[in-house]
């Protein structure tokens, strides 16, 4: 497998392969089933598979703060993509240049003369070039004069609903984790390498694993019961805060995880974490004393789940968690507002 970073560090064995074009967020099964498509063909002409992503996607460079929160980071997207049998991941950077290019200028630069492409798989809705005159029909009349052929994404449903990122981002918001794995085609996952914090909750007796998140929309927002997943493959139950930490103040955001009965450094260390049930929202307390007594709440919420859940949170060989369909009911939450908000008020 190869990631190769803008067109300039193509190299001529890069040459020749099957292609499909996107953002690829989430790597949901709609996504596979393009991946099958574009592997079918690669086994037929016995070229690699590759896949062009953007970086920022599209969307983010336009709208910035406004764009739909990311359901995967670069690195976990890339992790995906190779587990679905991709060989190389051209990513663009997507900047001034890249979107002042006219959809022939794209087809030339990125496809013919960098890619040497010889079937792209795309959408028939696809849309690109700064003119927008870049579509499936216009790729299907370029390929037949230059030598490759298109063909269109198949569109993958479950229930008659067409799997999207959209509606993954729904369900992960709406605390519905179960549907959300059912159209990722696994249990949604964050992670990311431990760092040092301000230690504030070993004070307690309920010390936390710190991730930082990138400075963008949160998929995902407030306190959930969650498993962690430590670097040897242990899984433990534990609770996991995700946002801005409003009571204490946050540069940026911040996924803090305690695991439940776990005395261990893991500091410079990756940790996996599965969402499997929210508890509340993220609320600004009046001081340390009322978020703490919250936390001695959440926790008692948290194994009081997967106590009702049989332990199925203890499975590492495969990822059979215990996963909620919705939020846990609500429980009395005393923020410092004094506007009356309701306990899941999230004011981010």
């Amino acid at each position: 497998m190869r990631v190769i970073r803008g067109l300039h560090n193509l190299r001529e064995e890069d040459r020749g392969c099957v292609a499909t074009i996107g953002n690829f967020d989430g790597v949901h099964r709609g996504h596979q089933a393009i991946l099958d498509q574009c592997r079918e063909q690669a086994a037929v002409l016995g070229l690699p598979v590759t896949v062009v992503v953007f970086e920022p996607q599209p969307r983010e460079f336009f709208a910035g703060d406004q764009a739909p929160p990311r359901l995967t980071r670069l690195r976990e997207k890339v992790r995906l993509l190779v587990e679905a049998g991709v060989e190389r991941i051209l990513c663009l950077p997507f900047n001034d240049a890249l979107r002042s290019l006219t959809a022939e200028e794209f087809i030339d630069r990125v496809l013919i003369d960098g890619l040497g492409v010889r079937h792209l798989v795309v959408g028939d809705d696809f849309r690109f070039g700064c003119d927008r005159r870049g579509d499936f029909h216009l790729l299907t009349e370029v390929g037949a004069a230059r030598g490759f052929s298109v063909e269109h994404t198949r569109t993958f449903t479950l229930d008659d609903e067409r799997v999207s990122s959209s509606r993954v981002r729904t369900l992960l918001a709406s605390g519905n984790f179960s549907g959300a794995a059912r159209m990722l085609g696994r249990p949604y996952r964050l992670g990311g390498r431990v760092v040092p914090d301000q230690q504030l909750g070993r004070t307690i007796g309920v010390p936390t694993a710190n991730l930082p998140q990138p400075p963008r929309p949160l998929a995902l927002q407030g306190v959930y019961a969650v498993i962690g997943e430590l670097p040897d493959g242990r899984r433990l139950l534990g609770v996991g805060n995700i946002g801005w930490r409003p009571t204490l103040g946050s540069q940026r955001p911040v996924l803090e995880v305690h695991l439940f009965d776990f005395d261990g450094d893991l500091y410079g260390q990756r940790l996996t974490v599965f969402p499997c049930a929210k508890l509340r929202g993220e609320v600004k307390f009046a001081d340390f004393d009322a978020l703490k007594h919250q936390i001695g709440t959440d926790l008692q919420r948290a194994r009081r789940y997967f106590l009702e859940h049989a332990a199925a949170g203890e499975q590492a060989a495969d990822d059979t968690l215990p996963l909620a369909s919705a939020p846990l009911a609500r429980e009395a939450v005393i923020s410092d507002s004094s506007a009356g908000l309701p306990a899941d008020h999230d004011d981010g």
